[in-house]
């Protein structure tokens, strides 16, 4: 990068350049939320097709509640994301070749670049943190010495707990409401592949349709077996509380903890650490 151009290389192998380095950055709700864990607060975030008007606080992580929520989906038009005046728009995804939430057409309409980082499902979880990482540095951000340290503590907590004696049996789910159930197939999630890595006893939902997930009846959740629940805990979910009626729900997690699972986590080394260790203690509960 000379004093003039600015360029970054981002995960389709799109090559973004610019007169100069880009100060105003709005972003998909997840990426915003690791860049501002990296110390670059983004001027506004928006959500997916999944999203509603608010921002999602589960999605949304640390990040300020003064950050402007700017729509999700098609409701991203070129009104509201000129409203923040974006010099690039930084989004994910997941099949390495479009990006996720943002409609690029809008962008374009506005000569806004945009950065796409993949969260596919075959990206190691290291290599998420490190591409958002170099992002972030990209952007005029220092890099943060201690990250390594953190993750590797929390990777070793992990580790341990998954090597105790009676370990459990870890189902991961997102609840579509009483009658099913979407059950996380781990290969295909890379925090969860992750984890099987550091030796989790991961619950594999078996064959069926479905790329990430197997969508099925409580009953059958209940009859694999597990000892420990992640569940999702986004706001398009349904929360434990509204599933209390439910025999199968009831079933499984009956003396069993319930841990919420974002799958939608910031790839940020502070972040992750957080949901490592959230898993350890949760292993040996």
């Amino acid at each position: 990068m000379s004093s003039t151009t600015w360029e970054f290389t981002d995960d389709r192998g799109s090559v973004i350049r610019a007169a100069r380095r880009p100060e105003r950055v709005v972003a998909y709700i997840r990426a915003g939320a690791a860049l501002h864990e990296y110390g670059l607060t983004p001027a506004g975030i928006f959500g997916s097709g999944h999203d509603g008007e608010q921002a999602d606080p589960v999605k949304a992580g640390g990040l300020p509640a003064d950050v402007p929520y700017l729509g999700a989906g098609k409701t991203l038009d070129e009104e509201a994301l000129g409203a923040a005046a974006p010099d690039l728009v930084v989004d994910v995804t997941y099949d390495d070749h479009f990006a996720y939430a943002v409609d690029e057409g809008v962008a374009a309409g506005l000569g806004v670049p945009v950065v796409a980082l993949s969260v596919a499902g075959g990206t190691p979880l290291t290599s998420l943190v490190a591409r958002f990482a170099a992002l972030a540095e990209a952007l005029g951000v220092p890099a943060d010495p201690a990250a390594g340290d953190v993750l590797a503590e929390a990777r070793t907590a992990v580790r341990t707990a998954a090597a105790g004696p009676g370990a459990p049996r870890v189902l991961v789910l997102s609840a579509a409401g009483t009658e099913q159930v979407h059950l996380a197939r781990p290969g295909t999630w890379p925090e969860l592949r992750h984890l099987a890595e550091l030796g989790v006893d991961l619950v594999d939902p078996g064959p069926g349709p479905g790329l990430n997930w197997l969508t099925t009846d409580w009953e059958y959740a209940a009859g694999l077996g597990a000892d420990l629940v992640l569940a999702d805990a986004r706001g398009n979910a349904v929360p434990p509380a509204d599933l209390a009626g439910v025999p199968g729900w009831t079933r499984l997690t009956s003396g069993h903890p319930v841990l919420p699972w974002n799958p939608e986590l910031a790839p940020a080394p502070r972040a992750t650490a957080r949901f490592l260790r959230d898993v350890a203690a949760a292993l040996t509960d």
